[in-house]
């Protein structure tokens, strides 16, 4: 990864390489696996990133206490970027999410 991996949509700049996400002055320290599965949502905004392919690829494995922790961190990535509403990220139900801005 090298440093145009950054990734700018609505109010946003997110720095997967720094686990960072920035609104104006705002600056949001995010765990690695939250940089992870937001970068995941980044590199395929618009589309939605199936559930089964997020847990193998951030989690090694998509048994059912990682979909639940899945859950959680889903949770945490709306939490951060809810200073911006028209970021969102959806629940496509049985499938997956769609990070949309």
């Amino acid at each position: 990864m090298n440093e145009t991996d950054i990734f700018q949509f609505a109010e946003f700049v997110f720095r997967p390489r720094k686990n960072v996400v920035e609104q104006g002055i705002n600056v949001t320290q995010l765990t690695s696996r939250e940089s992870e599965l937001l970068k995941m949502l980044c590199q395929n905004h618009q589309q939605v990133v199936k559930r089964n392919d997020i847990l193998e690829k951030v989690w090694g494995s998509d048994n059912f206490f990682n979909a639940r922790s899945l859950d959680v961190f889903i949770t945490k990535l709306r939490k951060h970027l809810a200073g911006d509403p028209s970021v969102q990220i959806i629940n496509v139900r049985g499938i997956g999410y769609k990070l949309v801005y």
